[in-house]
């Protein structure tokens, strides 16, 4: 089994909540019907409103939203009914073959399958910095930043997804995606965040620690052009699980 994401973006300033709706149901009845092992939509909507200022851009315009599908192979012959229905459903996609690794599964706030999960999704576009080799960017992330992020944040989901390859013709270049579920607080209180709630020092030291370690692996120098993450807020939903 292989898993496919597809980051999307809306037609004419379309509205977020018809987005979302058709995405979650024709779209996602006719993937389901294609043969679908798993499937997601991750959505930046009026739900995420308060998350605003969490946002981080170098993508413009930045994506609304993310389809993760979860098939057989993701060989183009086979690929290709699913691609034809995600492009007729958008603006504009782009797909990308990846590797999964979950360091957090979400026990705590189990998704309902077709329902909104609690809280809400981060998703963190990254690219590699030229400065680093493939192998040391995957070695600073997985083996050392992986860690402080469990320890710094208040995270019930963490994801992360390795590009093997980009799968559409021209796709920006992008070399991982992570996805982290927060409580529904974390969007506007640094506190719940970080993990701090009612402990300032606390705070201070989770925010540098955190910053710090990814500053080893992400470049954010916008001034010199090598800003190289999008994070966008969403709303997860857990469509089918993926099963084999």
């Amino acid at each position: 089994m292989e898993k496919v994401i597809y980051t999307l973006w809306r037609a004419n300033d379309e509205d977020s909540a018809i987005f979302s709706r058709r995405l979650r149901g024709e779209v996602s009845d006719s993937l389901l019907r294609l043969g679908a092992r798993g499937l997601q939509v991750n959505v930046a909507d009026a739900d995420v409103a308060p998350a605003a200022g969490l946002r981080q851009i170098s993508t413009r315009p930045q994506m609304d939203g993310l389809l993760s599908l979860w098939v057989d192979t993701a060989i183009e012959k086979f690929r290709r009914p699913f691609d034809l229905v995600v492009a007729a459903a958008v603006g504009r996609s782009e797909s990308y073959l990846v590797t999964e690794s979950q360091p957090i599964r979400n026990t705590r706030h189990p998704a309902r399958p077709g329902e909104r999960t609690w809280g809400f999704s981060q998703l963190a576009f990254l690219r590699r910095p030229p400065r680093l080799s493939h192998e040391a960017w995957l070695d600073v992330w997985h083996n050392s930043h992986t860690q402080v992020a469990i320890d710094t944040q208040s995270t019930f989901l963490y994801v992360q997804n390795v590009v093997v390859r980009p799968l559409s013709y021209a796709a920006p270049r992008i070399d991982a995606l992570v996805e982290e579920c927060f409580p529904p607080e974390a969007m506007s209180d640094p506190q719940v965040f970080f993990d701090a709630v009612g402990d300032a020092d606390k705070l201070q030291r989770n925010v540098r620690a955190m910053m710090d370690s990814c500053s080893r692996f992400i470049d954010f120098d916008e001034a010199n052009g090598q800003h190289m993450i999008d994070v966008v807020p969403t709303s997860q939903y857990v469509v089918k699980p993926p099963a084999a």
